[in-house]
């Protein structure tokens, strides 16, 4: 990874710190009971653990402008109890070229994957004109193809613009939103920046409920039993946490860098049996 020279590196540093270090509480209050099979609480400091995670990197999807760093301490870390995923206007070098805005995305693939289940985060959210946060779920296979084919999960979605407001959806090649056909719903949700609350869904054979703060908020039913409506039974599918910003939702009405830096903080990830 190419680097500023090291002064100019040290007060990015610096600046980072001061901005990104506030004062903030990570509880461990759950909405759920049942046997935990596999879980992240985020004690410690430094990077992610990577026995749990890898990252994505570079510029992904859906024209946004962030470029997700991998290992930069500066982006992720754990801190005070929690996750911490930082969406910078740092203009660092990184990876050979001058990035703008930097962020990160973490995700279990190859490391935890899951057919059904009880999947809980706790999270407070970044909320400026064009943050996007996610917590979402893709198949571990590409059984039917490529997106929406295999499906999409999506546990908690939010704009900025919107920013007290939810979002919950599940894509299939069936039921997807470039087909007007999309299943989700948005839900109000005062302050979800200054709060932390609890984003889950419980995945059975047969439907998908999600949850916020232990109240069902939304639900899907399998009642065609193919995979173009229903993969969800073929394919374990992995967790992603994403900040991103910027994109064709993201900046549907305009973006505001100078906002940055902004936090996406996650207090923990629990799997139930």
């Amino acid at each position: 990874m190419n680097r500023l020279s090291k002064l100019r590196h040290a007060a990015i540093l610096l600046t980072a710190s001061l901005a990104l270090t506030a004062p903030f509480e990570c509880r461990t209050q759950g909405c759920s009971s049942g046997k935990i099979v596999w879980s992240d609480e985020f004690e410690g400091s430094g990077l992610p653990d990577s026995s749990r995670w890898s990252y994505e990197k570079g510029y992904l999807r859906n024209n946004e402008m962030q470029y997700y760093t991998v290992g930069r301490v500066e982006n992720v870390r754990r801190e005070n109890g929690c996750l911490v995923i930082s969406a910078l206007n740092d203009s660092a070098t990184i990876d050979g070229g001058l990035r703008p805005v930097s962020s990160a995305s973490i995700h279990t693939r190859g490391k935890a994957e899951w057919k059904y289940g009880r999947i809980e985060v706790r999270a407070k959210l970044p909320s400026c004109l064009g943050s996007w946060p996610a917590i979402w779920m893709m198949p571990a296979r590409a059984t039917y193809g490529g997106w929406p084919k295999s499906g999409e999960i999506d546990i908690m979605e939010h704009v900025g613009y919107d920013k007290d407001k939810l979002y919950v959806n599940a894509h299939t090649e069936k039921y997807n939103h470039t087909k007007n056909t999309g299943r989700g719903t948005g839900v109000d949700l005062p302050n979800p920046d200054k709060e932390f609350n609890v984003y889950a869904i419980d995945w059975r054979k047969d439907v998908i409920e999600w949850f916020l703060n232990g109240r069902k908020i939304f639900s899907i039913e399998n009642t065609e039993n193919t995979w173009e409506a229903w993969p969800f039974n073929d394919h374990p599918f992995y967790l992603i946490l994403n900040f991103a910003f910027g994109g064709d939702w993201g900046a549907s009405r305009g973006t505001d860098v100078s906002a940055l830096p902004q936090n996406f903080y996650v207090d923990y990830v629990r799997v139930y049996e």
